[in-house]
Protein backbone atom coordinates (compact mmCIF):
# COMPACT_ATOMS: atom_id res chain seq x y z
CA UNK A 1 0.00 0.00 0.00
CA UNK A 2 1.14 3.52 -0.66
CA UNK A 3 1.97 5.74 2.29
CA UNK A 4 -1.00 8.04 1.64
CA UNK A 5 -3.34 5.02 1.67
CA UNK A 6 -1.92 3.91 5.00
CA UNK A 7 -2.40 7.41 6.39
CA UNK A 8 -6.01 7.43 5.16
CA UNK A 9 -6.65 4.03 6.75
CA UNK A 10 -5.30 5.27 10.07
CA UNK A 11 -7.40 8.42 9.86
CA UNK A 12 -10.72 6.89 8.82
CA UNK A 13 -10.50 3.63 10.75
CA UNK A 14 -11.38 5.62 13.86
CA UNK A 15 -14.91 6.06 12.52
CA UNK A 16 -15.21 3.16 10.05
CA UNK A 17 -15.35 -0.14 11.91
CA UNK A 18 -15.14 -2.24 8.74
CA UNK A 19 -12.01 -0.42 7.63
CA UNK A 20 -10.52 -0.80 11.11
CA UNK A 21 -11.25 -4.53 11.12
CA UNK A 22 -9.70 -5.01 7.68
CA UNK A 23 -6.63 -3.01 8.68
CA UNK A 24 -6.11 -5.06 11.85
CA UNK A 25 -6.50 -8.27 9.86
CA UNK A 26 -4.02 -6.96 7.26
CA UNK A 27 -1.41 -6.26 9.95
CA UNK A 28 -1.94 -9.68 11.51
CA UNK A 29 -1.57 -11.44 8.17
CA UNK A 30 1.52 -9.38 7.35
CA UNK A 31 3.06 -10.52 10.62
CA UNK A 32 2.29 -14.16 9.78
CA UNK A 33 3.83 -13.78 6.31
CA UNK A 34 6.99 -12.27 7.80
CA UNK A 35 7.34 -15.10 10.32
CA UNK A 36 6.91 -17.77 7.68
CA UNK A 37 9.21 -16.17 5.11
CA UNK A 38 11.96 -15.81 7.71
CA UNK A 39 12.20 -19.60 7.94
CA UNK A 40 15.05 -21.13 5.95
CA UNK A 41 12.78 -23.90 4.66
CA UNK A 42 9.03 -24.43 4.43
CA UNK A 43 7.36 -27.81 4.38
CA UNK A 44 4.81 -28.34 1.58
CA UNK A 45 2.03 -27.73 4.12
CA UNK A 46 3.64 -24.51 5.31
CA UNK A 47 4.13 -23.37 1.73
CA UNK A 48 0.44 -23.94 1.02
CA UNK A 49 -0.49 -22.10 4.22
CA UNK A 50 1.73 -19.18 3.21
CA UNK A 51 0.08 -18.98 -0.21
CA UNK A 52 -3.37 -18.97 1.39
CA UNK A 53 -2.37 -16.25 3.85
CA UNK A 54 -1.06 -14.12 0.98
CA UNK A 55 -4.32 -14.60 -0.95
CA UNK A 56 -6.34 -13.65 2.12
CA UNK A 57 -4.15 -10.59 2.69
CA UNK A 58 -4.56 -9.48 -0.93
CA UNK A 59 -8.34 -9.89 -0.77
CA UNK A 60 -8.45 -7.76 2.38
CA UNK A 61 -6.23 -5.12 0.82
CA UNK A 62 -8.53 -4.95 -2.20
CA UNK A 63 -11.54 -4.43 0.10
CA UNK A 64 -9.69 -1.73 2.04
CA UNK A 65 -8.74 0.15 -1.12
CA UNK A 66 -12.34 -0.03 -2.32
CA UNK A 67 -13.53 1.44 1.00
CA UNK A 68 -10.93 4.21 0.79
CA UNK A 69 -12.29 5.28 -2.60
CA UNK A 70 -15.36 6.77 -0.90
CA UNK A 71 -13.09 9.00 1.21
CA UNK A 72 -10.96 10.14 -1.72
CA UNK A 73 -13.85 11.67 -3.62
Amino acid sequence: MEQRDIEMVQKYSETDSELKSLWEEHLSLENQVEKMTSKPFLTPEEDLTLKNIKKQKLAGKTKMLALLEKYKG
